[in-house]
This record gives C-alpha cells, sequence and structure tokens, in this order.
C-alpha cells in the first residue's frame, strides 16, 4: 500500500473515529482524545517534507551515527544516509514494488520491500514503512497501536507492532507540531533520531 492510500486509509479511519478512536488505538497518557484527533487529522494531511538530521543506531554487532537527508513527495522517498557504522553513504529511493538502495563503492540494489533490501544488504531490520508515519509523530493507521500522549495531546510514547517509539520534544513547523528527536526500540536495535530541519508540505492528493 503506498502513502498515498495509507492517507486515504487514515482520513477514513479519523471520520470513523468521530465517536471514539476504534479498534485499532489504545489510547493513554495525559492528553486528551478530542485534541489528540485534531492534531492527527492535521499532521496526517502533510504528504510531502524534506528532513535533515541526525541518526544513530546501537546493534549487537555495530555501532554507530551519521547524517540524515529524507525527501518525501507523495508516495515517492529519497532518503539518504551518510557515514552510519563506518558503511559510507546509503540511499534509499523508491516507491511501492520499485526500491532502490545505493551504498557507497558496492553497487545498486532493487527489490519491492525496502525492510527486507535493508536487511538483506545491511543487516539493519528497520520499519521504513512505519517511519513515514512516525517520524511526523503518528501511528502508522494499517495496524494495533498503543498510544501515550504527553499533556499538549502529542505523541509521547507508542507501541507498535514489536517496536517502541519514545518523543522527547516537538518544535512548531511552518504551523505543524512535529518531532524534533525520537528514539525508537526494535529487537536487537535501538535507534535515534535528531531531525534538525523540517520542511512540510501539503501536496495534495
Amino acid at each position: 500500500m503506498n502513502l498515498r492510500s495509507l492517507l486515504l486509509l487514515a482520513g477514513l479511519l479519523l471520520l470513523a473515529g468521530c465517536a471514539g478512536l476504534g479498534p485499532r488505538e489504545d489510547l493513554g497518557g495525559q492528553g486528551e482524545a478530542a485534541s489528540w484527533r485534531s492534531h492527527k487529522a492535521q499532521v496526517a494531511a502533510i504528504d510531502g517534507w524534506q528532513i535533515s538530521g541526525k541518526v544513530g543506531i546501537r546493534a549487537p554487532q555495530d555501532s554507530g551515527s551519521g547524517t540524515l537527508f529524507w525527501l518525501q513527495r507523495r508516495d515517492y522517498y529519497d532518503i539518504r544516509l551518510s557515514g552510519p557504522l563506518g558503511r559510507g553513504a546509503a540511499r534509499l529511493t523508491g516507491r511501492e514494488g520499485d526500491i532502490q538502495l545505493e551504498v557507497a563503492n558496492q553497487g545498486r540494489y532493487q527489490a519491492e520491500s525496502p525492510e527486507a533490501l535493508l536487511e538483506e544488504q545491511l543487516g539493519w531490520r528497520l520499519p521504513v514503512s512505519h517511519l513515514l508515519w512516525w517520524v511526523r509523530g503518528l501511528p502508522a493507521p494499517t495496524s494495533k497501536s498503543r498510544v501515550t500522549l504527553d499533556a499538549d495531546s502529542h505523541l509521547s510514547q507508542l507501541d507498535q507492532d514489536g517496536w517502541r517509539v519514545e518523543y522527547a520534544n516537538y518544535r512548531l513547523q511552518h504551523g505543524y507540531w512535529l518531532p524534533e528527536r525520537l528514539k525508537l526500540f526494535g529487537q536487537n536495535i535501538d535507534i535515534t533520531l535528531v531531525i534538525k530541519e523540517w520542511q512540510p508540505r501539503r501536496l495534495g492528493l
């Protein structure tokens, strides 16, 4: 399912959630459900962005940090990592069914799934499809989640599909409250993402 289809699904879920949050979302924390629904609807409409920052990865066999550049245009993404774990530069591009990974001094690889491609070539099991949502401070609408809100009705912690995501702080970016720092805890891997620059866009469907 591409990002455009996920956005449409999210809209339907939000409409269905007017009388509640729906069966896919277990809500807790300090925030108010109505404020969370309003925030979620606003941020889910962002279907394009440019992000720059830093990423740190800690795994049993590898640990390190690098810089991140992420360009998103509806269902197309261009994610570039420079210097993580001493592997040099890596670039992940594509859309549903057509994913490419370029690794410096190694070559170019293709696959239908970004998760399978990264695990096969770099040894990292990363939830790339979910990250399209998590980076905006939203649960992915395709599976059940446990949502913990902070006092401002933004995500403080998210548990979904075997991952825990913790959000440290948000900043108002072009009218949207978006995460600046998040930590992901998975099976045998921890990831820290620090976003130094956000350029969100609403490109339209």
